[in-house]
């Protein structure tokens, strides 16, 4: 079952001499459960392409459908809506909010929304996390790898249609980054959630289910 559809998607910035085309007609589809990894040297679009999938930010050009929905369709609003109830975003620097412990900051989407937050599942997740001990903590009483985990936990609490991680091992030690892999391979086989991961690290990118390289804003493959 397809839960992601990108069709000839372009974003250009600039005009004239000055015109930058990050994206040129990118298209692929991703199948629900699907573990996908971009890969891509600095500056060769995935980043962007990312941004794009998200609704973080929105093309010259392209579609893309997230569960059959037409993302760019959406109001502003409506789109911070939508993103918040079914895109998980991972970045590389957590974007933990630093007064909120590892708790508080899991559950903000649901609290966000006005949603109430499933005991047992919150339980559930932390374990799985491994931060049982830590769900008191605040953002710097954690270790790189707690933080992320931290992130991860963030965007899965809401079951979204697919998480979305932007080089997610790029501010962590060898340790770390093999233990958030590991936790992310576990979330699509355990959740059978829809990952897309972008990382210019191809050893790494070894643990998808399949490989899109990107070179200059154009898919290899």
């Amino acid at each position: 079952m397809e839960i992601l559809r990108v069709e000839n998607l372009c974003k250009q910035y600039g005009k004239g001499e000055n015109k930058v085309t990050a994206l040129d007609q990118v298209s692929f589809k991703v199948e629900k459960g699907e573990f996908v990894a971009i890969v891509g040297a600095s500056g060769s679009g995935k980043s962007t392409l990312l941004h794009l999938i998200g609704g973080v930010d929105r093309p010259t050009s392209g579609k893309v459908y997230i569960d059959g929905k037409d993302i760019y369709k959406f109001k502003d609003d409506e789109l911070a809506i939508f993103r918040r109830r079914q895109v998980g975003l991972i970045y590389q620097f957590y974007n933990l909010i630093p007064i909120l412990n590892v708790e508080e900051n899991i559950t903000l989407p649901l609290n966000l929304d006005n949603r109430k937050v499933e005991e047992s599942k919150l339980q559930t997740l932390i374990k799985t996390l491994g931060l049982e001990k830590r769900r008191t903590h605040l953002p710097n009483e954690l270790s790189g790898g707690q933080q992320q985990r931290t992130s991860i936990g963030r965007a899965m609490i809401t079951n979204p249609a697919i998480i979305l991680a932007d080089e997610p091992t790029g501010n962590l030690d060898s340790k770390s980054s093999d233990e958030i892999v590991a936790l992310l391979k576990k979330s699509n086989k355990d959740y059978k959630q829809t990952i897309i991961m972008i990382t210019h690290n191809l050893e790494i990118a070894k643990v998808a289910d399949r490989i899109i390289k990107i070179e200059d804003g154009k898919l290899l493959n």
